[in-house]
């Protein structure tokens, strides 16, 4: 059995940013030593996917839970949660 070594490539693209935006990666960039700052925003843009990926499997896991209380504890659990958002300010 052959193991190939994994393939990564970049693929370039164009994105807008602020004005803003780009003097503050550009000085992030500058205080690592860094040139650009194309890899702070691969950075982000990993941590933004993992953080997304983690919300739908958050989600998953709270829909696959429907059903598993009775209607007592159903009842009860929407009374705390309506007595919560009350105290919401």
């Amino acid at each position: 059995m052959h193991m190939h070594a994994p393939y990564f490539y970049s693929m370039r693209t164009t994105i807008e940013i602020t004005d803003n935006q780009r003097s503050q990666l550009l000085a992030i960039a500058a205080n690592r030593g860094m040139n650009g700052f194309s890899a702070i925003v691969r950075e982000a843009l990993e941590e933004y996917l993992k953080k997304k990926k983690g919300d739908r499997e958050v989600r998953k896991a709270a829909l696959e839970t429907r059903g598993s209380l009775t209607k007592r504890e159903a009842d009860e659990l929407e009374t705390k949660c309506m007595e919560l958002r009350g105290q919401w300010r």
